[in-house]
């Protein structure tokens, strides 16, 4: 997604928000409680595969699937935008920490938390 896509995504769910006077209802708990929830309904889509059916998801699966994760993604930029954080600027910086906590040659090849790694 680009900045520009971010942008325009933002401004859709403020306006959605406002025309239905959800605004009220928008607060920072309330939204990542409805966030957890969606990422709840993604996971029963999962729960009782096995790894690879986990991987090959028939179209009906996958549109299911991909309205769960488009759920998960309203929410998620509604409740940046709600707290004022810019999730591309955010995203970068934790990109580059994580960079830092899993160098490639330690963690490559491997699932171990940062922690973990000598």
């Amino acid at each position: 997604m680009t900045t520009t896509g971010l942008k325009t995504l933002v401004l859709e769910l403020r306006k959605f928000a406002k025309d239905r006077d959800w605004e009220q209802f928008h607060s920072p708990k309330n939204l990542s409680m409805a966030l957890s929830a969606e990422a709840g309904e993604l996971l029963e889509h999962f729960q009782w595969l096995s790894e690879p059916e986990s991987s090959r998801l028939d179209e009906s699966k996958k549109l299911e699937v991909s309205f769960e994760m488009a759920d998960i993604l309203l929410y998620l930029v509604r409740l940046a935008d709600v707290l004022e954080i810019d999730l591309i600027d955010a995203s970068l910086k934790k990109i580059s920490l994580n960079q830092k906590k899993y160098p490639i040659a330690l963690s490559k090849g491997t699932n171990k938390k940062y922690t973990g790694l000598k």
